[in-house]
């Protein structure tokens, strides 16, 4: 059994719960030992089916247990809350449409998200998608995106950032640099988008310049390769796309968070826990590993490969000792939201903040 205190490095991890709408053993035992940042939660961390008292009161009873085993004052409890397909919640939560059906009403959809969130003790939201829907042949962003334009996905992005960001849920900005122009799902293959520097430039990067400017508090990286800026490492690995050109030529000062590493575009790269190391080197803060996608006892090794990269000077004190006050700045700022009921008014107010929708919804996209 290993000697070190993995939760020395646990504040640069965001773990995906288990499928269980009570805290997994198995995860209680990691989330004791790593003492994470905070959890990110899926569809089947929530009792579906069942009256909206009861399955609150069961999942009040799990961010409790949550909070209470990590131990740490403030954590984030992040989820994927869109709209469309990427919904993970029960009724009543809200079911808007896509964002790009509700873009003109962005502001009153992101207030309305933001309520609901809150009341689940969500205080970290994966949104607004700033990629920009430029490819028809896209699978996996398409309406998600909130326009086909650089301006009108700027536009529809600060709104809702800021009408969620009123009600106390933190946005973050993805995909950066912008997957949008992609034809290929990252959750099933790494994509190639042979952009240059300059395209980049003029479309992709202007969401992002645009939400920056705006202070968005944190921004996720994407599981893409650009061969023309970096031919080797995708952009989550990538010192270009973290270090040079997110936090030199954008000037992002926030937390960045990877995508999820057991994603199929990058779970191979992380074969080996010292790509955990060459994650942070690239400009990372927080490593998201969820249970959906891989085992998040992974998340031992990682941890202690950070750990050993900062004894031995491959993560210098200067660059650690930064890292972690992004990361602390942040959860003070994160409100810690609790578990509240909200009424039947409330909802009846929220659905008609934007167009809603009726399909199934997915455990993940």
């Amino acid at each position: 059994m290993s000697s070190i205190d993995i939760s020395a490095a646990g504040h640069h991890f965001l773990v995906g719960l288990r499928p269980a709408p009570q805290l997994h053993e198995r995860d209680r035992a990691l989330l004791a030992d790593l003492r994470p940042a905070g959890v990110v939660l899926f569809k089947s961390n929530f009792l579906h089916d069942q009256p909206y008292e009861r399955w609150l009161e069961v999942h009040s009873n799990l961010i409790d247990e949550v909070r209470a085993t990590i131990g740490r004052d403030r954590i984030f409890i992040g989820i994927d809350h869109e709209g469309g397909r990427v919904c993970r919640t029960p009724a009543p939560i809200t079911r808007f449409s896509y964002a790009a059906r509700w873009a003109a009403e962005a502001g009153a959809v992101g207030h309305a998200m933001g309520v609901e969130l809150a009341s689940l003790g969500v205080n970290l939201n994966f949104a607004p998608v700033l990629d920009i829907h430029s490819n028809p042949a896209n699978p996996v962003i398409g309406a998600r995106a909130l326009g086909t334009t650089s301006e009108q996905v700027t536009a529809a992005a600060l709104a809702f950032m800021a009408g969620m960001q009123a009600e106390k849920v933190l946005a973050c900005g993805k995909h950066f640099p912008g997957h949008g122009d992609t034809d290929t799902d990252s959750h099933r293959e790494l994509p190639v988008l042979n952009q240059d520097l300059a395209g980049l430039r003029a479309r992709e990067l202007q969401p992002f310049r645009a939400a920056i400017a705006a202070s968005i508090p944190m921004i996720m990286t994407s599981h893409l390769l650009l061969p023309k800026l970096d031919p080797r490492e995708p952009v989550t690995l990538s010192r270009r796309f973290g270090q040079e050109l997110l936090r030199g030529e954008l000037g992002f000062k926030g937390v960045v968070v990877s995508d999820d590493i057991g994603m199929h575009a990058v779970s191979r790269m992380f074969d080996d826990p010292a790509a955990a190391v060459r994650l942070l080197l690239a400009g990372t803060d927080l490593m998201m590993v969820c249970a959906y996608w891989t085992d998040t006892d992974r998340c031992r090794g990682f941890a202690e490969a950070m750990i050993l990269a900062q004894r031995q000077g491959t993560i210098s004190p200067d660059a650690a000792a930064q890292s972690r006050e992004r990361i602390d700045s942040l959860l003070l700022r994160a409100p810690q939201n609790a578990v509240v009921p909200l009424s039947a008014d409330v909802f009846e107010r929220h659905r008609g903040a934007g167009p809603l929708f009726t399909a199934e919804t997915a455990e993940v996209i």
